[in-house]
C-alpha cells in the first residue's frame, strides 16, 4: 500500500500474518494537549475524520479521551513503529501543534476473545 503522505507501508489486519508468520504490532499511542482547549477544539473535527480514517484502513483499534481532558489514549496495530510514528505525525492535532504523542509499543500476550487475533506468546 502506499500512501501519499506516508510513503510506502503495510498494515497488517486482525488475523492475518505477514510472510514471517508474526502477528502485527500493538502501540499504545498517549496524546497530550500542548495548547488550551479552545484551540484543540478548533481542530477537533478534522482529528475525528483522521481517526475514522485509520480505523477505516485497520490500523486503530480503540481510542478516545482522557479523564481529565488533558489528551487522549490510541490502541493501534500495525507492522512497524516507524509506520505508526510516520501517521502521528499527520494527525490533524499534531499538524496544528495541539498535542504531542508518546507512542509505546508493547506485545500483547493476554487479550479478551475479541482481541485474539492480535495475541502474541513469548
Amino acid at each position: 500500500m502506499v500512501s501519499p503522505t506516508l510513503g510506502p507501508f503495510v498494515w497488517i489486519r486482525p488475523g492475518s500474518r505477514d510472510p514471517a508468520g508474526s502477528l502485527g504490532i500493538m502501540f499504545v499511542l498517549e496524546l497530550s494537549y500542548t495548547a488550551p482547549l479552545d484551540r484543540v477544539d478548533a481542530v477537533l473535527e478534522e482529528h475525528v475524520a483522521w481517526l475514522d480514517e485509520q480505523y477505516a484502513a485497520g490500523v486503530f483499534i480503540a481510542s478516545g479521551r482522557k479523564n481529565p481532558r488533558d489528551g487522549g489514549v490510541i490502541l493501534a496495530v500495525g507492522d512497524e513503529r516507524v509506520a505508526i510514528e510516520r501517521l502521528a505525525a499527520t494527525d490533524p492535532f499534531v499538524v496544528a501543534g495541539v498535542c504531542a504523542y508518546r507512542i509505546t509499543e508493547f506485545i500483547a500476550t493476554k487479550t479478551s476473545d475479541a482481541l485474539a487475533p492480535y495475541r502474541e506468546t513469548l
